[in-house]
C-alpha cells in the first residue's frame, strides 16, 4: 500500500555548521569531503521527514564548488524532497556560506542526492508520493524524472532507448 502524499515543504531541513579548523585543508578551506559529509546528512534528514523511516544514500550527483569556504565561515546547507518515486526519492541541497564579520553571503554548491527507504529488515520500501507547491519546487519536481533516467543509464540499470522523458527534450520521438 501507497503511503499518503506529503508536501515538499514538510521535508525541508536547514542545517548550520561553523566552519573550524579541524575541518580545513592545508589553505584554511572547508574540504570536500566534510562538506559531502555534511550533505548526506542533510539530505538525509529531508528524505527521513518525508518517509519516516530510516533511508540510505543511493548515489550523488556531480557536486562542483563554485567557490572556497574560508574558515570562520557559517555554513548553511537546505534540503528537501523535489520528487518521490516508488522505494526511493530525490533530494536537492543547496550550500551557501557567510562570513559573520562582513554578512557577505555566497552559494557555495548544490547537488541532487537519492536516497532509498528502507524497512526494519533493509529492505525497500514504498515512499509518499511529495506534492510540489510553489515554481520552484514544481520546476525541480519537473526535471526530477530526467535526472532519474539519466542517473539510471549511467548506472547501466536502464538502456538509453527506453529513457522517453530524454528522447522528448532532444525531439529524438
Amino acid at each position: 500500500m501507497k503511503p499518503p502524499k506529503k508536501f515538499v515543504k514538510d521535508s525541508f531541513v536547514e542545517k548550520n555548521e561553523l566552519l573550524m579548523p579541524n575541518d580545513t585543508n592545508p589553505f584554511n578551506n572547508l574540504m570536500g569531503g566534510v562538506l559531502m559529509y555534511w550533505m548526506d546528512i542533510a539530505g538525509g534528514i529531508a528524505a527521513m521527514k518525508h518517509t519516516g523511516t530510516q533511508v540510505v544514500t543511493a548515489s550523488v550527483d556531480n557536486i562542483s564548488f563554485k567557490q572556497p569556504i574560508p574558515l570562520g565561515s557559517l555554513v548553511t546547507l537546505r534540503a528537501k524532497v523535489t520528487r518521490a518515486f516508488k522505494s526511493s526519492m530525490e533530494v536537492f541541497i543547496e550550500v551557501t556560506a557567510e562570513d559573520m564579520t562582513s554578512k557577505k553571503k555566497f552559494i557555495s554548491n548544490s547537488a541532487f542526492f537519492t536516497f532509498v527507504a528502507i524497512d526494519e529488515k533493509g529492505m525497500p520500501q514504498p515512499v509518499p508520493e511529495a506534492v510540489p507547491e510553489t515554481d520552484e519546487e514544481k520546476e525541480l519536481y519537473e526535471g526530477a524524472l530526467r535526472r532519474r533516467q539519466l542517473r539510471l543509464i549511467f548506472a547501466g540499470r536502464m538502456k538509453p532507448k527506453d529513457a522517453l522523458e530524454l528522447k522528448s527534450i532532444f525531439g529524438l520521438e
